[in-house]
């Protein structure tokens, strides 16, 4: 293990150009990548560090796969955009492509997953209003406390996190906002004959990795069908085959009536998302009623074939599924009694850190960086644990060690 204890001169000239420069609305671990393949990304130092964070969830098929650049270089030097005024020979490919694979009549693209929520938000209020007859202005959706759907004006709305919400008011109306994991909760706030969607990540990431009780999606999915109410699978962070199935509803055999999708469907290439859902829902929305310039790019749609061929190729799902068992086996093995629990489901993890000192779980992701891992504190006391699902049994149990390693700086 290579471990580093202060910055050179290279790294700290980038980090004070973004600090003078750069809005300060990140918090960074301090480290200047410059490169990155497979499950490692590499300092403008020449460090080497495996990255389990993985552009939360947006590099599952490993950073600069070949295929996937492949394609991207290929169709950069044919054609990159032309809006939607005009057709592409790759639009019609990439949208049957996609819903074939997902199982969907049709796909609404755009670029990042805030944009695919948003989509699914109108979509779910313009289906309430001409389907499910809502009264005009009235209908609601009902979301879950913790949640993480992205920071537009609309989407902080709803949040109950404090830094993401407070002081960006007046706020969007027509959201309720219920516990996670409750479907008591769920079946009380269905009673509303003005609901017209439930908006639920099968896992809250951002939360902290909070995973809900077994049953709890395939309850919600009925309680939504009995109240004539949509229910919309944010899996733009779960999705994709980082929690051990190609979408986290899948291990529930839950079919969303609106499914979005983000992050990886690019392989970390560019931004590109989608909304996929059925002829009743989806056509809903007419021409000139919602769009995006770069939505369905080719680009796009040539890089998103090649990242969904890449998930199934190389059975990346089934390797989350295996390698994150044995990630929380050994580091449940560890007994070290700074972390508090570990939770998580394939290679979607978390661990809790449990100490009197606050920052803690700072100083260890600093630790961990100097022991060659990256890896980022959520809601102070979690540190999720996301590496690119390409990784091997190797690769992970050195993963481990460090983990392990790294620890001692909080005893």
């Amino acid at each position: 293990m290579n471990v580093m204890t202060s910055h050179s001169d290279l790294s700290l000239q980038y980090l004070e150009l973004e600090e003078k420069y750069g809005a300060h609305n990140y918090h960074p671990i301090p480290v200047v990548l410059t490169r990155g393949a497979g499950v490692y990304v590499w300092d403008v130092d020449g460090r080497r560090y495996y990255d389990c964070l993985s552009g939360y969830s947006a590099v599952n098929q490993g950073h600069c796969h070949p295929r996937i650049v492949g394609a991207l270089m290929e169709q950069a030097g044919r054609l990159t955009l032309t809006s939607r005024a005009f057709h592409s020979d790759l639009l019609g490919e990439y949208a049957r492509y996609i819903t074939a694979y997902f199982g969907y009549d049709k796909v609404l693209p755009m670029n990042t997953g805030v944009e695919a929520v948003e989509t699914a938000i109108k979509l779910c209020r313009r289906w309430g209003y001409q389907v499910k007859r809502i009264p005009e202005g009235k209908a609601k959706i009902i979301v879950c406390a913790g949640n993480f759907h992205g920071r537009t004006t609309t989407v902080i709305s709803f949040s109950t996190d404090p830094d993401s919400k407070s002081q960006f008011g007046p706020y969007t109306p027509g959201f309720v906002i219920i516990p996670y994991n409750d479907t008591a909760a769920l079946a009380g706030a269905l009673s509303d004959p003005h609901v017209a969607g439930f908006l639920v990540e099968p896992i809250q990431g951002e939360a902290g990795v909070v995973v809900p009780d077994a049953g709890y999606l395939h309850e919600a999915k009925s309680l939504c069908e009995e109240a004539n109410v949509l229910f919309l699978g944010d899996e733009i962070q779960t999705g994709l085959g980082r929690t051990g199935e190609m979408l986290a509803c899948d291990h529930e055999s839950v079919r969303p009536d609106i499914l979005i999708l983000g992050k990886a469907l690019s392989g970390g290439m560019l931004p590109v998302s989608a909304v996929l859902a059925d002829d009743p829902i989806m056509l809903t929305i007419r021409p000139g009623e919602h769009g995006s310039t770069y939505g369905g790019n080719p680009l796009a749609c040539k890089v998103a074939i090649a990242a969904l061929d890449v998930l199934k190729a190389e059975r990346l799902p089934e390797n989350a599924a295996t390698l994150g068992e044995l990630f929380r086996q050994e580091i449940r093995t560890l007994q070290n009694p700074h972390i508090g629990e570990v939770r998580g489901k394939g290679l979607l993890n978390a661990i809790l850190i449990n100490h009197a000192r606050s920052g803690a779980a700072w100083e260890l992701c600093l630790s961990l960086k100097d022991h060659g891992l990256l890896a980022k504190p959520t809601h102070g006391d979690k540190i999720r644990l996301a590496p690119p699902l390409v990784i091997n049994r190797d690769q992970l149990l050195e993963c481990v060690d460090i983990v392990r390693e790294s620890l001692k700086v909080l005893d």
